[in-house]
């Protein structure tokens, strides 16, 4: 078994991602996953590999596009704003069935907003963000050991999909230190990328595209994509619960959120109320199981965000109005203590705040 080391998570975001084989990275840094873009300027050709500081992230999601149209395993990096000004550039990819990652460690906004942490970039992430019919998986790790499983995913399932993916983290993720172990998993197989854009003279001609001048041609695409997507939905789904097979109230939590989350139902459990977890890991596609197998069961639940209410729209197309789904949140940076959310869930069972 190998050592335990003791990493910062942006830090831990990037070795993960070496040890899926992501030999390119193209990004330009922001605050708060800075220190990402210079752990991978070092340590990328050591491993025969390229970081380059892009002169924009629209130039370096471009550059994205044109590594991963040659085949190569690519990532790029950055934060809210910078997310924002990549979104052509990510249609670009969906549009054009290119696989890439995408890791957006989120701070607070709207705007500029401040360097905090927030998850205010859910619609963003799940709902497309860019322009057209398509959706990206994404996936948002609670804990720095599990962005080292997940990182792997991440990379496997955009290959395997020709998609991108979003690893979905927020600045409290990516500033904490925590010991992590970084197991030898075996690389995917795929195959030859015989659509890759490396075919040699003679060979036939190998074009990425996502332009369709023909509507029918074009409408014959999106069913394609449409249908891949529906693939993913049946196969990629993941989440985890924490105390629900008795759970009068359960709350909802995705990423730090849902750790912090975690102690204000030990909480709730001492004080007699029997509440539990379900934590969305696949925000996109999101899960539909856990909500299937309790909300009949269920009192209420209670859907617990750094933002002002955006997974709780997913969370009660699930619940179908079979219980009463409340929200709680925090904005513009500021974290909810455990405290906070044992006195929602407190208030909810019919008590005093």
């Amino acid at each position: 078994m190998m050592a335990k080391v003791l990493m910062k998570g942006n830090e831990v975001i990037a070795e993960a991602a070496v040890h899926a084989g992501c030999r390119y990275l193209f990004s330009y840094p922001i605050t708060p996953q800075s220190e990402l873009v210079a752990y991978m300027a070092k340590r990328l050709p050591e491993v025969g590999g390229l970081f380059l500081q892009a002169e924009s992230e629209i130039a370096a999601i471009n550059m994205v596009y044109g590594a991963s149209s040659a085949g190569a395993r690519v990532m790029t990096s950055s934060s809210s704003p910078g997310i924002s000004l990549k979104q052509e550039g990510i249609s670009y990819l969906a549009g054009s069935e290119l696989p890439a990652v995408i890791v957006n460690v989120m701070r607070g906004g709207p705007g500029l907003g401040g360097i905090q942490p927030g998850q205010a970039d859910y619609f963003q992430a799940t709902k497309g963000g860019g322009h057209g019919d398509y959706h990206a998986p994404v996936l948002a790790p609670a804990t720095l050991q599990e962005i080292v499983d997940l990182m792997q995913d991440a990379f496997d399932i955009a290959d395997r999909y020709r998609t991108p993916v979003y690893l979905l983290g927020d600045g409290m993720l990516g500033q904490m230190m925590e010991p992590v172990e970084f197991k030898e998993r075996a690389q995917m197989d795929l195959g030859p990328k015989d659509w890759a854009t490396t075919a040699t003279r003679g060979d036939e001609r190998k074009v990425t595209n996502s332009l369709f001048l023909d509507p029918q041609e074009l409408e014959e695409h999106n069913h394609r994509l449409q249908a891949k997507y529906k693939s993913i939905m049946e196969n990629e789904v993941r989440y985890d619960t924490y105390l629900t097979d008795d759970a009068d109230y359960i709350v909802v939590a995705f990423g730090t959120v849902s750790r912090i989350a975690r102690n204000a139902i030990k909480k709730a459990r001492d004080n007699g109320l029997k509440a539990g977890l379900i934590r969305p890991v696949s925000l996109w596609p999101f899960p539909e199981k856990p909500f299937i197998d309790t909300r009949d069961k269920v009192k209420a639940y209670l859907t617990v965000e750094m933002n002002a209410g955006q997974m709780v729209e997913d969370v009660r197309l699930q619940v179908e109005g079979r219980s009463p789904v409340y929200f709680y949140g925090r904005t513009g940076g500021m974290i909810p203590n455990s405290d906070e959310i044992y006195a929602q869930i407190f208030a909810i069972a019919g008590g005093d705040e």
